[in-house]
C-alpha cells in the first residue's frame, strides 16, 4: 500500500492476517493476476447484450410482418429488459473486479477496461465506485461506517432483518414497485457515479467546486434531450451534428483547463487522473450519443428510443431488482464477524448470472481475501476447509426457498435472511484494512482513526 501523504500507518491486521492453514505459496498463487483472463467474461457479456437486443428487434420485425397485435410485444419487450438487467449487473461485477484492481494485472488495462467496458455504460465510474465499495470491506455491516447502510438509509430498500417469511414476502413484493427502484438508483448515482453521500473514503474538506459535478449531470442527461429535440424538430443533419460536438468539445475543454483542486479529492487516489476521468466518462458518452444521433439521422432506425427501452428502462428497473437481492442476500441478518459477515451461496447458473455475478456467490471467501480474482475464489473457499473455525462458522446456502437441507443442515438461499437463520453468537468485530493492500491511500491518518473507531463498536447483527 502506498501511503500518498506520508501520514501514520494503517493499524495492524487482525491475527492471523491471512486465512489459516493457507501457506503463503498457496496465497500468492492465488492472488495471482494477468492480462488475458478476464477479457473472455467480458466478451460473454457483451455478447450476451448483443444478442439480446439482435433477438428482440427480429422478434418485433417478426410479429410486425406477421399483422400481430402490438400487444404481442409486451412479453418479447419485458424479456429483453430483464436479461438486459440481468447483463448491466454482470458488467457491475466487472466493476467490482477493476475496484479491487484485478480485472487486468496492469492498473492502467485495469482502470481503463472497467470503465469504458463496464463502469461508464452503466453511467458509473471505476474510482468513484472504489471509494464507495472499499470502505464496505473495510467496515462491513459496521451501520455508521459501510457506505451500503448509509446508501439505504436515502433509498430506503433496507430490510429489518431478521425477516418472517410474511415480512419476507412484504419485502419481495415492494422490490418491484417501481418508484422504490427509481429512487435506489438514483441513491446508488450518488455514491457510485458521482462519490457523493456518507463515505468514510469521502474528503468533506476537498468536496472540489460544484459545476465539476453539475456539468457531468447536465451532459448525462442534457445532451440527449438536446439531440432528441433536434431530431423530433427535424432540424439539418449538419446542424444536429454541429451542435453535438461543439457541446462535447466545450465540456472537454472545460475539464482540461479547470484547476486539479476543482475535482473533489477522496482518501484513495484515482489510478488515472480525475481530469483524465471525466474526460473520458463524457467522451464515452459522446460516442454512445453521437452513435445513436448518426443512426436515426441516417435513417437506419429508431435509434434513441432502443437505447431508452433496451437499456434505460432496465437501468432504472430490473437491474436494480438484482443489485438489491444481492445486497440482501450477501449481508442481511448476518454479522460483523471475520467468518460471519456474508455467505457462500450454492445455487444454480441463471440466478448466479442474474444476482451473483463474476464469483459473487463466494462471498464469504471473497471478503476474507478481496485481493483474490473471481476466478479463485471457489479454490480459495475449498482451501478454507483446512480452517476448523472457517468450516465451523461459514455460512454456506444451496437453493433458493424453503426449508434447510436436512441432510447439511443449509438453510435457502432466501431462508437465510428468516428469523431462524440469525446469528445465536454475538461474533468479535472484524474490521479488514488488508483490503487497502493495492490502494494509493491519500489520507492514511483519518482512515486509521476510523478502523480503531470501527473496532471499538460493539453492533449487533444487522
Amino acid at each position: 500500500m502506498d501511503i500518498a501523504s506520508g501520514a501514520a500507518a494503517l493499524p495492524p491486521l487482525d491475527k492471523p492476517s491471512r486465512p489459516s492453514r493457507i501457506t503463503p505459496a498457496e496465497l500468492e498463487a492465488l492472488k495471482l493476476r494477468d492480462n488475458s483472463t478476464n477479457w473472455s467474461y467480458l466478451a460473454f457479456n457483451w455478447l450476451v447484450i448483443v444478442t439480446t437486443l439482435a433477438v428482440a428487434l427480429w422478434a418485433e420485425q417478426a410479429i410486425v410482418a406477421g399483422g400481430y397485435s402490438g400487444w404481442t410485444l409486451v412479453p418479447v419487450a419485458l424479456a429483453a429488459i430483464i436479461v438486459m438487467g440481468a447483463s448491466q449487473h454482470q458488467l457491475g461485477g466487472a466493476i467490482h473486479e477493476g475496484t479491487h484492481y484485478q480485472l487486468f494485472a496492469n492498473r492502467t488495462l485495469n482502470e481503463a477496461a472497467s470503465d469504458w467496458l463496464a463502469g461508464f455504460p452503466i453511467y458509473t465510474s471505476t474510482h468513484h465506485y472504489r471509494l464507495h465499495h472499499l470502505p464496505h470491506h473495510q467496515f462491513v455491516n459496521d451501520r455508521e461506517r459501510d457506505p451500503i447502510f448509509a446508501q439505504a438509509d436515502e433509498s430506503g430498500h433496507w430490510l429489518d432483518f431478521p425477516l418472517t417469511h410474511v415480512e419476507l414476502v412484504k419485502g419481495l413484493v415492494r422490490l418491484l414497485w417501481i418508484p422504490n427502484l427509481v429512487r435506489y438508483t438514483i441513491a446508488r448515482a450518488r455514491y457510485s457515479a458521482l462519490g457523493l453521500g456518507n463515505n468514510p473514503y469521502g474528503n468533506p474538506d476537498k468536496t472540489g467546486h460544484p459545476t465539476v459535478q453539475a456539468l457531468g449531470i447536465l451532459f448525462a442527461i442534457g445532451l440527449p434531450a438536446i439531440l432528441i429535440g433536434m431530431l423530433l424538430a427535424k432540424l439539418n443533419a449538419a446542424v444536429v451534428m454541429g451542435v453535438f460536438f461543439a457541446i462535447w468539445a466545450a465540456a472537454a475543454v472545460f475539464y482540461a483547463l479547470i484547476p486539479e483542486d476543482w475535482f473533489p479529492q477522496g482518501r484513495v487516489q484515482p489510478v488515472l487522473s480525475h481530469r483524465v476521468g471525466a474526460i473520458s466518462r463524457i467522451s464515452f458518452m459522446a460516442v454512445v450519443y453521437g452513435t445513436l444521433t448518426a443512426i436515426d439521422l441516417g435513417g437506419y432506425g429508431k435509434a434513441w428510443m432502443y437505447y431508452g427501452l433496451y437499456w434505460i428502462v432496465p437501468l432504472f428497473t430490473t437491474f436494480p431488482v438484482f443489485m438489491i437481492l444481492r445486497e440482501w442476500l450477501q449481508h442481511g441478518n448476518a454479522d460483523r464477524g471475520r467468518y460471519t459477515n456474508t455467505r457462500v451461496f450454492l445455487t444454480g447458473p441463471l440466478f448466479r448470472y442474474a444476482v451473483m455475478p463474476w464469483g459473487m456467490d463466494y462471498h464469504l471467501p471473497h471478503h476474507l481475501m478481496a485481493s483474490v480474482p473471481h476466478y479463485r475464489l471457489k479454490e480459495l473457499h475449498a482451501l478454507m476447509q483446512r480452517d476448523p473455525e472457517y468450516a465451523a462458522k461459514a455460512v454456506v446456502v444451496e437453493g433458493l426457498y424453503g426449508a434447510a437441507n436436512p441432510t447439511t443442515g443449509r438453510p435457502t438461499t432466501f431462508g437465510a435472511l428468516l428469523v431462524e437463520h440469525a446469528p445465536k453468537v454475538r461474533e468479535a468485530v472484524h474490521v479488514d484494512d488488508a483490503v487497502l493492500e493495492r490502494a494509493d491511500v491519500a489520507d492514511a491518518a483519518t482512515i486509521a482513526r476510523l478502523s480503531q473507531l470501527s473496532r471499538r463498536a460493539e453492533d449487533g447483527p444487522q
